[in-house]
């Protein structure tokens, strides 16, 4: 049985929780979350991602994500709260599952960079 985008964007919004960026704002300063950007490197060259966050492009989450992995990055810790977004919530959800399947317990999805945004929240500005 094959599965549609829509059929796993489903499954992935229903295992990652959505929070607000007000929430994210929270968690942040408490020092104790990952912020990871799953857009791509020229989406974020335009317009900047949020201040503090790392950015994983979608295509290496897992690589980057998973001890095991050649490509591992240290600064995955499954003891952490795991807060990922993208352009519009569907990369970030899907990558939220992936994290989830990998053993990261806590995995929250803000959804869309412009929701960030509109909340006033700091930004990091994109290297000239």
């Amino acid at each position: 049985m094959s599965d549609s985008i829509k059929t796993l964007l489903e499954a992935a919004h229903a295992s990652v929780p959505r929070i607000t960026a007000e929430e994210a704002k929270d968690l942040i300063e408490k020092g104790s979350a990952l912020v990871i950007d799953v857009r791509d490197a020229n989406e974020v060259e335009k317009t900047g991602m949020i201040a503090g966050a790392i950015n994983v492009s979608r295509g290496m989450l897992e690589f980057r994500a998973d001890p095991s992995s050649p490509y591992h990055d240290k600064v995955f810790d499954r003891s952490k709260t795991v807060i990922l977004y993208c352009a519009s919530g569907g990369r970030s959800a899907l990558g939220g599952k992936a994290l989830k399947e990998l053993g990261y317990a806590d995995v929250l999805n803000l959804g869309a960079f412009k929701d960030w945004v509109d909340s006033s929240g700091a930004i990091q500005s994109p290297a000239s």
